[in-house]
């Protein structure tokens, strides 16, 4: 793991990825991936909230009005074994505190669900400073089109053998944003702030249309 040479810096952008320790698998099932998403929104404040609560009490998680957002995610996408999201800081510390309890969180969860103890992990959380436009433009495509690996895993080697089938698997996938980036509206919406990063789509349809190009693309998308 590469040291980071920078602190998270308020108005500056960010992609974030960890994965499983020793590459192991960290969503078995359709309630981890749902727990993590939904942690993505409720551990993202400043004031701690118990998620048993939230379940006895039947609420809605993402109902609740959060105190103080520590970072605003852009984009996101959860695989098997990792995840990768897009924020830009809040407030000084909130990316490193978010996702000190995102991990915490998610890690009891699994533990206690598995029955096994110790590190979920691999490491810290990785991150990346998009700095430029062009870059940050790319990760956005980038984040969303990861599930393509889950239909065919050397597409970026040899290119995507049917456009049409990767094309509606992305958008019929529920664990990312992509959804939101096409217009769709779910409860899981509230995780996105996508008003506090750069409009690149002049709408829904080019922002669909981008994600098109880059299926057809021949090959790679890049080695992140």
């Amino acid at each position: 793991m590469s040291q980071r040479k920078y602190n998270f810096v308020e108005g500056e952008f960010y992609h974030i990825y960890n994965r499983g320790t020793d590459k192991r698998t960290i969503f078995q099932d359709l309630d981890d991936y749902q727990r993590f998403q939904m942690l993505l929104y409720v551990a993202n404040d400043t004031k701690s909230i118990n998620v048993r609560d939230l379940m006895r009490a039947e609420i809605n998680p993402y109902e609740r009005t959060r105190m103080s957002p520590l970072v605003a995610i852009g984009a996101y996408c959860l695989m098997p074994n990792h995840y990768h999201v897009l924020i830009t800081p809040l407030q000084e510390g909130g990316a490193s505190l978010f996702f000190q309890k995102l991990s915490t969180s998610y890690s009891m969860y699994f533990n206690k669900k598995y029955e096994r103890t110790g590190t979920l992990f691999e490491g810290k959380f990785k991150s990346q400073l998009a700095d430029d436009d062009r870059y940050l433009k790319y990760i956005f495509s980038y984040i969303h089109l990861n599930p393509v690996k889950l239909l065919q895993p050397d597409w970026k080697e040899v290119g995507i053998k049917d456009k049409d089938r990767a094309a509606q698997y992305l958008k019929k996938y529920t664990f990312s944003s992509y959804k939101e980036a096409i217009g769709e509206v779910r409860r899981e919406s509230s995780i996105v702030e996508s008003k506090l990063f750069p409009n690149y789509f002049e709408n829904f349809e080019h922002a669909e249309r981008e994600i098109q190009e880059w299926l057809s693309f021949s090959p790679a998308l890049g080695k992140t």
